[in-house]
């Protein structure tokens, strides 16, 4: 199908000259719009950096192919610009909230966030969304000026609503945050500059969600493959990828595996891209909506059509017992949450084991134990193996 557009720009999206600004006044670049100001700043973080070394869902010791979080990230800057490209939307904001939505993993993917989380229980847990609202405003320490990256408040504001609001407009938090409450530092930040929290994101914030959405379906059923953990035969099962590989196979019956494997994966995230942009063009004509209306809806404005959320809800039932429960990837995320547990509560004894600029001297066991995630959390798959040999007989060979 011809790819539907929303014409050179949507009257609703983000415009960089009426940006609602950074906390500190800063003199506007001469060269660069506030947005694309943004993207610059993160991509020269040292937390974007160390993206390359953490994990998406295998580990170092699975090859050299697989995702990292940092070739994750990318491929979600891509899906989101063209999304964006397409809908009208600022595509430098587009993609500064895709550079900057996994700012705050932990090492070793959602096994690191787990073991984290448990460690810091008792001071409100962890949470990557948080953690990476507290890289991007305070724990980059490289300006002169300021503490953090000083974003513009169209891309924090992104970073922290990009899966929707996070309480409703009596306080309350939203369904995801109900058990355990919104994380405190991002209340807290809140309080400083006002991200109004009960209200959708942006559209390019709802873009770049997506992209990480079909990002994950695409490139874990690709990981999957390439790692042998199910079939083509098996994901041909799920009715949308199973009518890509009946087409990919009527077009050339002899096409080797791994062309076969590629062909499906970019059929597939232009299949879902193309969904998107097409079932935005049908939401738009119909409410012609204002900003301030998409951000008051009780959902988001750019989504997949009902089809493709089926779809998408039935490629991630898939993946989830057999990659990311698969007994292979439990085993290495078991030790990888041991390697995590063992280092907090080693730092927790000798808080002089940090390295000299993470020591700090505070009375306050919650603010000390929050400091030690700080420092494991920014920890790459690597420098957290490196640290836990330090200080344990043994250390499992995930790399």
């Amino acid at each position: 199908m011809a790819i539907q557009t929303l014409g050179p720009r949507a009257t609703f999206a983000a415009d960089p000259a009426k940006s609602r600004g950074r906390r500190h006044a800063e003199a506007p670049s001469p060269t660069r719009n506030p947005f694309r100001r943004d993207c610059d700043r993160i991509i020269h973080s040292a937390a974007f950096r160390r993206l390359a070394h953490k994990t998406q869902v295998f580990v170092y010791h699975e090859g050299d192919h697989y995702r990292t979080r940092l070739t994750h990230t990318l491929e979600v800057v891509q899906i989101a610009r063209s999304l964006a490209r397409a809908l009208g939307l600022d595509e430098d904001l587009a993609e500064a909230l895709a550079l900057s939505h996994d700012l705050g993993h932990t090492p070793f993917g959602h096994a690191g966030e787990r073991a984290l989380d448990r460690a810091l229980a008792g001071v409100g847990g962890f949470d990557h969304n948080a953690q990476a609202l507290r890289i991007v405003t305070d724990l980059e320490r490289r300006y002169a000026g300021f503490d953090g990256l000083n974003l513009t408040w169209e891309t924090l504001e992104g970073l922290v609503k990009h899966n929707g609001p996070l309480i409703d407009r009596a306080g309350l938090p939203a369904p995801r945050y109900a058990k355990h409450g919104v994380p405190e530092a991002i209340l807290a930040y809140n309080k400083i500059q006002d991200l109004e929290l009960w209200t959708q994101a942006g559209p390019e914030a709802q873009a770049a969600a997506l992209a990480d959405d079909i990002a994950y379906d695409a490139h874990d059923i690709d990981d999957g493959l390439r790692a042998e953990l199910f079939t083509l035969d098996d994901i041909a099962e799920v009715e949308l990828a199973g009518d890509i590989l009946r087409g990919i196979a009527g077009q050339y019956p002899k096409l080797e595996h791994a062309r076969r494997v590629h062909e499906l994966v970019r059929r597939l995230i232009t299949r879902m891209i193309e969904d998107v942009i097409a079932e935005t063009a049908r939401r738009v004509a119909r409410h012609q909506p204002t900003i301030g209306e998409i951000r008051a809806a009780a959902g988001p404005l750019i989504a997949f059509s009902p089809d493709m959320q089926k779809a998408d809800a039935a490629i991630k039932g898939f993946l989830y017992p057999r990659m990311y429960r698969h007994h292979r990837v439990m085993a290495v995320m078991d030790a990888a949450e041991r390697v995590v547990e063992e280092l907090f509560a080693h730092y927790v004894r000798a808080p002089g084991d940090l390295p000299p600029e993470w020591r700090v001297e505070s009375a306050d066991e919650s603010a000390k134990a929050r400091h030690i995630g700080d420092f494991i959390a920014g920890m790459t798959d690597r420098y957290a193996l490196v640290e836990h040999a330090k200080y344990f007989d043994t250390t499992p060979e995930l790399i």
